[in-house]
């Protein structure tokens, strides 16, 4: 995330933060705030004029450079260069770059921003050109679900992000293992780590999504994603940010204790958003018994207790709670087939009632044409 966190600074924030904050107002910043605002490193000079603070922020500025991109281990992964090359901007906020109150706002808004932008427009792609609509005329989608699901996203993805930044401000700083080079690195070396991102956050994912499914914890947090039975492509963020922070939780560990270069790394959380979002387009390509694609997932919104990973069948079948997505899935013509539907929907009533008690609160679009 550092590597984004300069491209921002470099081309947007550097320029904003030296318009709204100016280094020259470190002269009216009362000791106790430069101190809470960790500006005791220019504060103590500013008598000197302005270009004494100037001067004073540029020296931390190249200095932290060299500290922030250290990775725990400088010996093995080495550390980052400057990317872009810093401008008269860069030196001119009373908030330089490395200010932990600014690193904490400028990648809270970056995360926000981006979830933003990754969600409409790849969730957008996928509605207009894979998603089935025939799921509109199943009777459990509900009236107005789409506009509900994005609006529950829109307003969820500020708090997920805000919750997210201190992993980020972590990863900034050096206190983790991700790296930009390091020696006889290899196509086989990214390959493995993967490899290894994959398994051990498809576990990750598993036990916490399971966890959600205790009673008292779905009430809490996890019932609004359930509360789409049947799913379009908006549904995939449309979460309560609680539980949509806690999902991500093993993204954020693996860097922290396993290697793993930085593009890869933002490659990978890329990646993340866009399986989270195909899993929910209710189109059933195929039926495969290790990964965990878009049938397996419609079982688990149908039915509930089934099918909790993120990628693949494998921590359901070690666990138990693995169902193979039935065939009239596949078959749109089932879609028609009353005694389909009717079993389909009474298996999902059970399941429904065993979480969320007889009382169904959803408004169909079945219920409003009758």
């Amino acid at each position: 995330m550092d590597l984004v966190l300069e491209t921002c600074d470099t081309f947007v924030f550097d320029k904003v933060y030296s318009y709204l904050l100016p280094a020259e107002l470190v002269s009216t910043v009362s000791q106790p705030w430069a101190e809470w605002l960790d500006l005791s490193t220019i504060s103590h000079i500013k008598g000197n004029g302005t270009n004494a603070v100037l001067d004073a922020i540029k020296e931390s500025v190249l200095l932290q450079n060299t500290m922030r991109n250290s990775s725990s281990c400088p010996e093995v992964y080495g550390h980052v260069p400057f990317l872009w090359n810093v401008t008269e901007a860069t030196f001119k906020s009373m908030l330089p770059r490395h200010n932990l109150l600014r690193e904490a706002i400028s990648l809270w808004l970056i995360t926000m921003i981006f979830g933003w932008l990754l969600y409409l427009s790849m969730a957008t792609f996928s509605y207009l050109f894979i998603f089935d609509r025939s799921i509109f005329n199943h009777p459990r989608y509900l009236q107005n679900q789409m506009r509900q699901e994005i609006r529950l996203a829109l307003s969820a993805i500020p708090l997920m992000s805000l919750l997210t930044v201190p992993w980020f401000m972590l990863e900034c700083n050096g206190h983790s293992k991700l790296y930009y080079s390091k020696p006889n690195m290899s196509t086989f070396t990214i390959i493995k780590e993967i490899a290894a991102f994959i398994f051990f956050t498809d576990c990750g994912v598993y036990w916490a999504h399971r966890w959600l499914h205790w009673p008292k914890v779905y009430r809490a947090l996890h019932k609004p994603h359930h509360k789409w039975l049947v799913c379009t492509p908006f549904a995939s963020h449309a979460f309560h940010p609680l539980d949509g922070y806690g999902q991500s939780i093993s993204y954020h560990v693996y860097p922290m204790i396993m290697p793993l270069q930085k593009f890869v790394y933002l490659g990978l959380f890329t990646f993340v958003n866009f399986w989270t979002i195909m899993i929910h387009d209710g189109n059933h390509m195929y039926n495969n018994k290790i990964v965990n694609g878009t049938a397996c997932h419609t079982v688990h919104h149908l039915y509930f207790s089934y099918n909790f990973g993120q990628f693949t069948t494998l921590w359901d079948r070690l666990a138990g709670s693995y169902r193979q997505p039935e065939d009239s899935l596949f078959d749109h013509s089932a879609n028609e087939d009353k005694k389909v539907l009717a079993e389909q929907l009474k298996q999902m009533d059970e399941e429904m009632k065993m979480l969320e008690g007889e009382k169904d609160e959803r408004v169909y679009v079945s219920k409003k044409n009758k």
